[in-house]
């Protein structure tokens, strides 16, 4: 039974699935918009939104925490997000990313965009 288990497995195992969450996470900092699947847009969306509301504060503590969340990223990917991403969105409580929709593609999935909100 799969009760309280509401994670999409994304037809991985637990090491490869957060992997996979980080390079998509790394990605949309470095370039503020990517296409990939529904299922993956929308199981990155909490992910990216919680690591905007700890670059919000931007202490030391939150730095280590969005490092350690993004697997020791580059200091391109960080500066970018605590100097550039995290200061637009200071008078918003939550909602920084948007999904938009592509529909469906040849080989059957949903495609679509996930991009920070301008």
């Amino acid at each position: 039974m799969r009760h309280a288990n509401n994670k999409r497995t994304l037809s991985r195992s637990r090491s490869q699935r957060t992997a996979l969450v980080r390079g998509l996470a790394v990605s949309l900092i470095r370039d503020g918009q990517i296409k990939t699947t529904l299922a993956k847009a929308k199981e990155l969306q909490p992910n990216i939104e919680r690591l905007v509301t700890h670059a919000k504060k931007d202490t030391i503590q939150s730095r280590r925490l969005v490092a350690s969340n993004l697997g020791e990223p580059a200091d391109v990917v960080m500066n970018k997000l605590f100097k550039d991403i995290a200061p637009k969105f200071v008078e918003r409580n939550g909602g920084y990313t948007r999904v938009v929709k592509l529909g469906r593609t040849s080989p059957g999935r949903d495609e679509a965009i996930i991009a920070f909100v301008e």
